[in-house]
């Protein structure tokens, strides 16, 4: 099995849209009530897709997202620069990664984070 999207709410898709690629994803569907994306890192044949539905009366926060960039703080300062605000980080956490949280448009939230082997390796993995 393999993952293919997560889709989250979107009050306003054009708003929504420009978040998205503002922090990098590329757009490659897009109709009056949907968008979706690839994720510019994916793997081989089938990378990661990323889609928005249009849902004006979605409840914000209702999601959280989180994407990995191994450049994790120099994302954070180039997306800073481009206009994004974030509500914290990057911050290193206790369980071995290091978040930076931002929230789009429609008010989820989303994480950009670096985990390195600790993602699907952490220490306490179960065997």
């Amino acid at each position: 099995m393999r993952l293919n999207q997560v889709t989250v709410p979107a009050h306003d898709l054009d708003v929504s849209i420009r978040f998205y690629e503002a922090l990098g994803l590329i757009l490659i569907v897009k109709s009056p009530h949907y968008a979706r994306f690839e994720c510019p890192d994916g793997e081989g044949e089938h990378p990661a897709t990323f889609s928005l539905h249009l849902d004006p009366q979605a409840t914000p926060g209702a999601a959280s997202v989180y994407f990995e960039h191994e450049q994790l703080d120099e994302e954070v300062e180039a997306l800073i620069d481009k206009g994004l605000v974030f509500e914290s980080g990057p911050d290193d956490q206790t369980w071995l990664w290091r978040e930076a949280w931002t929230t789009d448009p429609a008010g989820n939230r989303v994480c950009l984070y670096r985990a390195g082997e600790n993602r699907r390796f952490p220490p306490w993995r179960l065997t």
